[in-house]
């Protein structure tokens, strides 16, 4: 890794891992402490860089401190999917300790930086953790959500209301992290990588957040995403716009008589 990219990495705090686990569960301030106590056991990753292979033994278990990263496939034409993307706060190998190979391959989309978990997922498993431990099963339940909130986006809903769905969850995701609030957070992918997560070419994910900008939905600035009406965009998307997790909303009896004749 250049040193350029060491040295931006360098201050960068654990802070979103420690407001992600609260958001999962009741810390004590000793947990919080010893999550607290791993921000010296930093790893640096380059984008581009390989965290994690598709069929490899995934390594220790670690929190994501700074930067993107993405689970992903890619087929021998070149051509990729991702399945989900891991934002500062989230963990790698943190729910299971004999996990089976890996089914994907984990990149790193920007640089990034992760914390060895090994202690907190010790203290978690031999109960003087116990808060750790809840949040940690939480997070399992809740990656299983988001997968299966993808699935749905990808099989059922059109190119507008995957776009407006995939914000508004990165905002929700990013703001308990503390990196955004209920409008504003950082958006550092390119459209090519928009595209491989949503199922869409580059022009239509072009065509589509233009869209959305030319309805003054959104506004993009610099590596900066804005939700300027995140209720209309909830509507959209067909989805919750004031829960925590931003589920799909149940169709109405009339919707699913419509969808079965």
């Amino acid at each position: 890794m250049t040193a350029r990219i060491a040295s931006r990495l360098a201050g960068w705090p654990i802070e979103p891992v420690v407001r992600r686990l609260r958001s999962l569960a009741t810390v004590s301030d000793g947990e919080e402490a010893l999550v607290r106590s791993l921000a010296d056991r930093r790893e640096r990753y380059a984008p581009g860089e390989e965290l994690i292979g598709e069929g490899r033994a995934q390594r220790l278990p670690r929190f994501l401190v700074a930067g993107w990263a993405a689970r992903q496939r890619v087929l021998p034409d070149g051509r990729r999917q991702i399945f989900s993307l891991i934002l500062p706060g989230d963990s790698l190998g943190v729910a299971s300790r004999n996990a089976p190979p890996a089914p994907w391959a984990i990149v790193a989309l920007t640089a990034l930086e992760t914390v060895d978990a090994e202690p907190a997922l010790e203290a978690a498993l031999d109960g003087r953790a116990p808060g750790v431990a809840r949040a940690i099963s939480a997070a399992a339940l809740d990656e299983e959500r988001l997968l299966l909130d993808h699935m749905v986006r990808l099989g059922q809903q059109t190119a507008y209301e995957r776009v407006a769905h995939f914000l508004l969850e990165l905002q929700r995701r990013l703001q308990i992290a503390g990196l955004g609030d209920s409008q504003r957070f950082p958006l550092p992918l390119t459209q090519e990588i928009l595209a491989d997560a949503l199922g869409l070419s580059i022009v239509h994910v072009n065509r589509t957040l233009q869209q959305l900008r030319r309805e003054r939905l959104i506004e993009l600035r610099s590596g900066v995403a804005i939700l300027l009406q995140p209720q209309a965009l909830s509507d959209i998307a067909n989805c919750e716009a004031e829960t925590p997790l931003r589920r799909f909303s149940p169709a109405r009896p009339r919707q699913l008589e419509s969808r079965s004749a």
